[in-house]
């Protein structure tokens, strides 16, 4: 059972666990990190310390709302290639300052490949991905659009953002890894203002879809913002990039 202590030490926050005489102690610890693009990346971390640590490796677990799971994996296998080095001595709070100082250039890397299933795609990940978003609303819409567009240019993606009515839609063309890196922007930075006017971060944004780039899609050859007065003008948009599919399925419901 957990304990009822929580220390917080510097940049990161630890939960102590029940000690174990078989499995020895566990415990969770929380670090800020203000490495990917100026934004703050929250990492979970586990460590289960054998009864045997430091002569044994502890057993780390790696969680992330920011990041992806193959990301997670990286950091993972980052941390124990570091223990290895640090064997037969103390070695959690150095642990804890590497990934502080490299987790930019872990998670910057080519996602490792963990199991079969992973493998079997690698394909797949390598290749033009396509991403579309719907914005609930847009507070400050000149900022709000600059900041997408100085998004889409630095990843190199293509699309458009749309805007029809009260409908707000992004639709993103590039790199998977370029796709994944813009969803952390759009769910990490402050990037609108609240009612008051605070800057604030984007909580209504919905995944209407995530998917390869297949033969039928017309490549977008440039980011373009887009404002659009019928529904009409919106369904010739994704009817000429060969979306025909794509609207019908995800847009008219979002005018209910």
């Amino acid at each position: 059972r957990t304990l009822s202590v929580l220390f917080t030490l510097s940049s990161f926050v630890l939960f102590f666990c029940e000690p174990s005489k078989t499995h020895g102690i566990s415990f969770r610890i929380q670090i800020s990190v203000k490495e990917l693009l100026d934004t703050d990346v929250l990492l979970k971390l586990l460590f289960r310390l054998p009864v045997n640590y430091p002569s044994a490796l502890p057993d780390i677990s790696v969680n992330s709302d920011q990041l992806t799971r193959a990301q997670c994996m990286d950091v993972k296998e980052k941390l124990l290639e570091q223990a290895k080095k640090h064997l037969s001595e103390p070695m959690v709070h150095d642990l804890i300052l590497w990934v502080q100082q490299h987790l930019k250039d872990v998670i910057k890397q080519p996602a490792a490949v963990c199991n079969e299933k992973t493998t079997l795609s690698k394909g797949k990940e390598d290749g033009i991905w396509m991403l579309l978003l719907h914005l609930d609303h847009m507070r400050a819409k000149a900022k709000y659009v600059k900041t997408v567009e100085k998004w889409a240019s630095d990843l190199r993606l293509t699309g458009r953002l749309m805007f029809m009515g009260k409908i707000i839609l992004i639709l993103l063309q590039g790199d998977r890894s370029s796709i994944k890196e813009y969803l952390i922007l759009q769910k990490t930075s402050k990037v609108d203002v609240d009612s008051s006017g605070k800057k604030c971060k984007e909580k209504m944004m919905r995944v209407l879809c995530e998917t390869e780039v297949q033969s039928q899609h017309k490549r977008f050859q440039m980011f373009e913002v887009k404002e659009y007065s019928a529904l009409e003008e919106l369904q010739k948009e994704f009817e000429t990039a060969g979306l025909t599919t794509l609207f019908s399925e995800f847009v008219p419901s979002l005018l209910k």
